[in-house]
């Protein structure tokens, strides 16, 4: 079998509706993967928070790229910064907000998929821009000696 291999520039963002401050790139999904996960990059703009939900049977994990923010679940509250992981549990009531002055970075997986890449797909298309490029990339990462 020849593995799957995509860079920043094959994925599609959406805004799940058109007030969402956040944005969701889709890493693999359903569609290119054939099995049932969803791995993307929510987004987070200052402020930007996801609503309170949950998932019936998926279990969700996100780690933090860039940015720090505040997971809750269930009722806990929960500081996140940049390397850490948080797993949410099944049927948990969950939400992340970014608290920082710039954006939230956070891979997130969910297995099985549960519906979730059709929502982000039914959302509304967007555009990745630079800063987005540079952090997916790894730019930001390059220091010169």
């Amino acid at each position: 079998m020849i593995p799957v291999v995509k860079s920043p520039k094959d994925y599609q963002a959406y805004r799940i509706s058109e007030y969402d401050t956040n944005r969701l790139a889709i890493v693999f999904d359903p569609l290119s993967a054939g099995d049932s996960l969803t791995v993307c990059v929510e987004i987070f703009d200052p402020g930007g928070q996801t609503p309170p939900h949950r998932h019936n049977f998926a279990l969700e994990m996100f780690f933090i790229l860039k940015g720090v923010g505040i997971a809750v679940c269930d009722g806990k509250e929960v500081p996140l910064k940049a390397g850490d992981s948080i797993l949410m549990p099944k049927t948990g009531i969950h939400s992340i907000r970014n608290t920082g002055t710039g954006r939230l970075y956070a891979l997130c997986i969910m297995v099985p998929n549960e519906d979730f890449s059709e929502l982000i797909r039914g959302g509304i298309p967007t555009q990745l821009d630079t800063e987005d490029m540079q952090i997916l990339s790894r730019l930001d990462s390059l220091v010169s000696c």
